[in-house]
């Protein structure tokens, strides 16, 4: 299963339009129902049974509009990778209400929390090494306070676990709620 497939989504169901080329010069745009997002992508249902090319500019409902690839289809649904990777956390709020980067807050910390576990560090121990105090560590695992990209990377190197898999792995099961 690809990344983009596999990484937490977050149910949307708000209204878009896919942008393409269909080939002649021409733009299509097809409205869709914005079935979820992730850091990473966007599941779509198609408005209408319309071909969309491999390559599309999804726009949602706050203006923001992203560069995708398809990365799946099935009927009327498609699943979109975004090709500048991860959406930053400014689009991500574009993209997501505030409940819903709320829980993915908390399962990029509960994710976090796990790998520093089963790495046996405290979390003064892990503070320490990425420059930041416990508290912050402690808010952070419980989804009160955002980790910045760098010290993700930092946290990601130091526990020998992926950036992708902090960010958009599976949750802990005994985090309740994401």
């Amino acid at each position: 299963m690809s990344d983009h497939r596999a990484a937490v989504r977050h149910h949307t169901l708000r209204t878009g339009l896919v942008e393409f080329d269909n080939g002649s010069g021409s733009i299509v745009s097809v409205p869709c129902t914005i079935r979820d997002v992730s850091a990473t992508g966007a599941r779509l249902q198609l408005n209408s049974s319309a071909w969309v090319a491999e390559q599309f500019s999804l726009t949602f409902g706050s203006g923001l509009r992203k560069d995708c690839r398809l990365a799946w289809r099935k009927e009327r649904l498609i699943g979109g990778a975004f090709t500048d990777g991860y959406a930053s956390v400014t689009e991500q709020a574009a993209m997501m209400t505030a409940d819903e980067q709320s829980r993915h807050r908390l399962g990029i910390g509960a994710r976090v929390k796990a790998a520093r576990e089963m790495r046996g560090y405290t979390e003064a121990q892990l503070a320490e090494r990425i420059g930041a105090t416990p508290g912050f560590v402690a808010a952070a695992e419980q989804g009160e306070a955002d980790i910045p990209l760098y010290q993700l990377m930092h946290i990601a190197d130091l526990l020998m676990v992926g950036l992708d898999g902090l960010v958009a792995g599976p949750v802990p099961e005994e985090v309740d709620g994401v």
